[in-house]
């Protein structure tokens, strides 16, 4: 069951990340002034995308709940933190940047730890 939440974290934070960025790139510069974040909450109301973000984020968030109630958080954290190379895979192929060969390498050694927390 540990390895089926992991999992479930990790795509879900991953859908929601890409499609998060996906969509606020595409909407642009927004203000953070009142009538700006009215404006950016009418901009999340119609894109579905980020909407679906949104419940990918809500799905992580409660895979992450369950799996700490079984697990330790020892091993949640460091298990979860596979989004993070999953993320700079995809941010490369689906999204179109630039990783740096310092970043790929520290993806490389998060994926490092994350098999020897899992193992």
């Amino acid at each position: 069951m540990r390895w089926i939440l992991v999992t479930a974290i990790v795509v879900a934070t991953v859908l929601s990340d890409l499609l998060q960025s996906y969509e606020m790139k595409r909407a642009g510069e927004q203000s953070v002034r009142p009538h700006g974040l009215m404006r950016l909450t009418q901009e999340i109301a119609r894109r579905r995308l980020l909407i679906l973000a949104i419940a990918c984020m809500a799905v992580s968030f409660f895979a992450f709940m369950a799996l700490v109630q079984r697990e330790p958080l020892s091993f949640a954290v460091p298990a979860s933190a596979a989004s993070f190379v999953l993320e700079t895979l995809l941010a490369r192929l689906v999204l179109r940047e630039r990783i740096s060969p310092r970043r790929a390498v520290g993806a490389a050694i998060v994926l490092c730890g994350v098999v020897l927390v899992g193992g």
